[in-house]
């Protein structure tokens, strides 16, 4: 069994670390706050990110039959007509997630 001392070490080197790699981006970044890339990318960023993850979320999840692709635009219809009528994106995915699953386990496909 290691020594008490030696695990004490390998955990506050641990937590060392760990912290200086959280804490290493904001570190980075502080100095370009005003910089207009950075302003540029906070604006445009998120939109681009969640178009990605839109993207490759229909690619996978499109099935092998047209009933559960009518499922899927019905989802993706739900989910964007939410996030445009109310703007929470929170409420959009969970309608929409709700929507699918509750339309493919009743009729399948």
């Amino acid at each position: 069994m290691p020594d008490t001392g030696y695990i004490a070490l390998l955990v506050m080197t641990s937590a060392a670390v760990t912290w200086a790699l959280r804490a290493l981006p904001f570190a980075a970044l502080a100095p370009m706050r005003d910089s207009a890339v950075v302003r540029y990318l906070s604006v445009h960023m998120p939109v681009g990110v969640m178009v990605m993850l839109a993207i490759y979320s229909l690619k996978t999840a499109v099935g092998d039959t047209a009933l559960q692709l009518l499922w899927l635009a019905c989802a993706v219809a739900v989910t964007a007509g939410l996030q445009l009528w109310r703007g929470r994106a929170l409420l959009s995915i969970l309608a929409g997630t709700t929507c699918y699953v509750t339309l493919m386990t009743a009729w399948g496909g």
